[in-house]
């Protein structure tokens, strides 16, 4: 829906505090083309608290709320959807309301591999409310997307788009997320295929859709994982790890066409280099290798110490979201891909 005209601020409602959430609440408070209109948060002790407290701004006048009926009925012309978890209902009644949603959840990078009952709800809903959604942020987003598109632009030729992503966990005091949800720490059996199929189901999508754009014809998409563990008992910031527990892993998601690999996402996330395993372990960034006729090996690092990694790190998701807020409220409706929509320019603070 193209509701914008030139300089008009956008009416953004940020859903969700969490680490990526208050960075993206920063970076609306203090967009030159933006206002907040509301703010949603999980928690009954976080309602009623001024937006720029729950950010570490100048306080903003916008209380922040647990109910969705008032967010719904602002009259936003976007919303920042960043929740705990995916919820259909309050993305379809978001939508249908007359605000378009820009997410941090993967389930729309690629539209044609998505559940089709699901895929009906959300175009019906874009219909009715005039509006459009996109998935995004920075892995999966602008690395599996926005780089290999430019970087694919000065090719002839495509053999092989391979992306490797490195993350030293050991100051990231997360212990839910390593020990629990990541698997660290565990004995070495405990790790199975369902942890690299959740991570294939993450970044296949978006490995379709650049696919997709690039005519490579794709027979399957697979994910494939292994593990490390530590030589030594290690404390890190989220807790202890225990020689012979899993230390790091190795998840590598393929888009194959013909049995070769010609896209691929890798991840290595880490939290030691006293591994059991002679692995290639890089600082923290990304590494992007094109095989054709203009080749290309691009290292990318985070130039921020491994101390400030949890304060600076939420940016790379969250301004990309921020940032793409214009060109999905000028989109047609529907669900839009990196593909469909024009690049995505910051106006910076």
């Amino acid at each position: 829906m193209d509701r914008s005209g030139p300089h008009r601020p956008y009416r953004v409602v940020q859903w969700a505090t969490g680490n990526i959430g208050a960075r993206a609440l920063r970076g609306i408070i203090e967009h030159p083309d933006m206002t907040l209109a509301g703010l949603y948060v999980h928690s009954p002790a976080k309602a009623g608290r001024d937006a720029g407290e729950l950010c570490g701004t100048a306080a903003t006048g916008v209380l922040a709320t647990c109910a969705v009926d008032e967010i719904a009925e602002l009259g936003a012309d976007c919303v920042l959807y960043m929740p705990r978890a995916f919820d259909p209902d309050t993305v379809t009644r978001l939508l249908a309301s007359g605000a378009n949603v820009v997410t941090t959840c993967g389930h729309f990078h690629h539209p044609p591999s998505m559940d089709s009952a699901l895929r009906r709800r959300i175009e019906t809903a874009c219909a009715r409310g005039g509006t459009s959604i996109h998935s995004t942020g920075s892995s999966p987003g602008f690395i599996t997307e926005a780089l290999p598109l430019a970087l694919s632009s000065i090719q002839r030729r495509l053999d092989r788009l391979a992306i490797d992503e490195y993350a030293d966990l050991s100051h990231r005091d997360s212990p839910g997320i390593l020990f629990d949800v990541m698997g660290f720490g565990r004995p070495p059996a405990e790790f199975d295929q369902r942890r690299a199929d959740h991570v294939g189901a993450s970044f296949g999508p978006s490995l379709r859709q650049l696919a997709d754009a690039l005519g490579l014809g794709i027979d399957a998409v697979t994910a494939s994982g292994e593990v490390a563990t530590a030589r030594d008992t290690t404390v890190i910031a989220a807790g202890t790890i225990e020689s012979g527990t899993v230390a790091a892993q190795r998840i590598t998601v393929s888009a194959r066409s013909d049995g070769r690999a010609v896209l691929s996402f890798r991840a290595t996330w880490y939290c030691t280099t006293g591994l059991s395993a002679d692995w290639e372990l890089r600082e923290t960034g990304w590494h992007v290798a094109v095989d054709g006729d203009a080749p290309l090996d691009i290292d990318i690092r985070f130039s921020i110490p491994l101390s400030r990694m949890a304060e600076s790190s939420p940016a790379y998701t969250a301004n990309r979201a921020v940032n793409a807020v214009p060109v999905v409220c000028a989109a047609t409706p529907g669900i839009r891909t990196t593909v469909e929509l024009p690049p995505v320019v910051p106006v910076l603070s």
